[in-house]
């Protein structure tokens, strides 16, 4: 089953039970998948489009989450967590701190990085390695951890 047949499955599912906060973070990733296929003239999204579009709105709901919590909005807030949740649930599974400080000292070896100015060089190989698997601000802080030692 491909992602958007999952998501419309998902959809029908919250219409069935009167879901609507459920709904309303469904119909949004729904409504985004629509946008990228019909923008790219072949109807499609493909499964890494997908990733990258749900990573995006979750990242979104996240920061709007902590806008509302710092504003003393937790009325609002708790609309935005509960949407990040659903459409957490739609993601694949992040690795963990340990398992990403793993990787960036194997790219740190395989890249020959030996201090901070050497950064991108390490960041270049790990951006397409972990993309979709771990946050980009988490993988840019070990990167500078581990090449500052």
């Amino acid at each position: 089953m491909s992602f958007t047949e999952t998501i419309n499955s998902a959809i029908k599912t919250a219409m069935l039970a009167k879901d609507k906060e459920r709904l309303a973070a469904l119909r949004d990733i729904k409504s985004k998948l629509l946008l990228e296929a019909t923008s790219g003239g072949n109807g499609e999204v493909s499964e890494e489009a997908a990733m990258k579009i749900c990573m995006k709105l979750h990242k979104q709901r996240m920061e709007t989450y902590e806008l509302y919590i710092a504003q003393n909005r937790e009325d609002l807030a708790a609309d935005e967590l509960f949407q990040a949740k659903v459409i957490e649930e739609y993601l694949p599974k992040m690795l963990s701190e340990d398992e990403v400080r793993a990787e960036v000292i194997a790219a740190i070896a395989q890249s020959g990085a030996s201090g901070p100015q050497e950064m991108g060089k390490v960041m270049g190989v790990l951006s397409g390695k972990l993309a979709g698997k771990a946050d980009g601000k988490l993988i840019a802080a070990l990167v500078k951890e581990e090449l500052s030692k």
